[in-house]
């Protein structure tokens, strides 16, 4: 009698087993990764009644790559998934904490599940503006000071955050009070349809991929016309980019995001055969030594006058492109708070920072555009 319970013990047992394979192998049977083409640093994979994203560069040199299961409530994930967080979506209300995940959720049409953000001036959009002066958006501190206690009382569905390196240790402490944190790292992609590609990342929280694919596929097919436009150019000019701060010249490396630009627009940074994260910090000599000539400078800091860079330093002076007025700055486009549009549309909207810059670098390319963030010194 106990050898033949044994043995329908084990029966029993092997039949759990083979029915755990047969689930498991009948979920990635029936998985779709969505088409990423320029982003590297996200990946999305639709299964019957979930999405797994994996988020492998965070920030830059993470050691960690993020997995995050969506699903829709009372959706009984398999045993063996091995995830970081769980989300349930579609998503009603939303933390975020970068000025770029703005345009996203403005494109996807879903600004109203915005529920907080650090510091509210940021936020340039009209759109968002609008529900901030409703009071529908709450102040909560700043991304490195999170205010927990109001962010705890929003009772957000998730926290898209995002962390310099090693993790961001005021998001860590939302994420023990039960809410998910998602880490978004778009802000690490060099390539300007990397950038804009995150979007569908946006998208699967909302179960609008489709949209969000069809907005890319707009992004994308506008900065491949541009660029090709851009190749009828004759003549490669010089760039020069950057400012001085404290005697140190802080100019974009060479494989950059701003320097992906200068090469699609058909002119030539200097600093182009540079590699690195971050910025390069160059002594002024060997910036005047090499750039002095230089045929345009663009993203000079924040100055917006050829007076404010004399008052800051007469060494400004010494620039043909300084001498001949062929500067240009994106600091003077700004919200109706101080914030800065560039900073939060241009990463999702690439295709215009790059027809402003063949605007400038090849005017007659472009005979009627006007520049959107780009704009010359006063």
């Amino acid at each position: 009698m106990k050898k033949l319970l044994f043995f329908f013990c084990l029966l029993t047992l092997w039949n759990c087993k083979k029915e755990s394979k047969k689930t498991t192998s009948e979920n990635e049977s029936k998985a779709h990764k969505v088409e990423v083409s320029y982003a590297e640093g996200f990946s999305i994979t639709n299964y019957k009644n979930y999405k797994i994203i994996k988020v492998n560069s965070p920030w830059p040199k993470a050691e960690k790559a993020f997995t995050y299961v969506l699903a829709e409530e009372n959706i009984q994930l398999p045993d063996s998934l091995q995830f970081d967080e769980k989300v349930t979506i579609p998503i009603q209300r939303v933390v975020v904490t970068s000025t770029t995940h703005i345009p996203s959720l403005e494109s996807l049409g879903q600004e109203s599940t915005l529920v907080g953000f650090p510091h509210l001036d940021y936020i340039s959009s009209e759109k968002t503006r609008d529900l901030i002066n409703k009071g529908k958006v709450e102040e909560i501190g700043e991304n490195e000071h999170i205010n927990t206690e109001v962010l705890l009382n929003l009772n957000p569905d998730v926290v898209i955050g995002f962390a310099v390196e090693g993790g961001n240790k005021t998001l860590e402490t939302v994420k023990k009070s039960g809410i998910p944190v998602v880490y978004n790292g778009d802000w690490t992609e060099t390539n300007p349809l990397g950038k804009a590609e995150w979007i569908k990342f946006f998208g699967a929280f909302y179960n609008q991929e489709q949209k969000a694919d069809s907005i890319f596929n707009r992004i994308e097919k506008e900065y491949l016309s541009a660029k090709k436009i851009a190749q009828q150019a004759t003549k490669k000019p010089s760039i020069l980019a950057g400012s001085m701060y404290k005697d140190v010249w802080y100019l974009p490396y060479g494989n950059s995001w701003q320097a992906q630009f200068i090469k699609d627009a058909q002119a030539n940074y200097l600093y182009a055969e540079t590699t690195g994260n971050g910025s390069i910090s160059a002594a002024f000599e060997s910036v005047l030594d090499k750039a002095e000539a230089a045929d345009f400078w663009i993203a000079p800091g924040s100055f917006t006058s050829y007076e404010q860079m004399q008052n800051a330093s007469e060494h400004y002076q010494k620039f043909k492109a300084f001498q001949q007025h062929k500067i240009y700055s994106f600091a003077g486009v700004k919200g109706e708070t101080g914030g800065v549009l560039y900073y939060e549309l241009a990463p999702q909207r690439p295709d215009l920072v790059l027809k402003d810059l063949i605007k400038i670098f090849h005017s007659d390319l472009l005979p009627d555009y006007e520049t959107t963030f780009f704009k010359e010194l006063e």
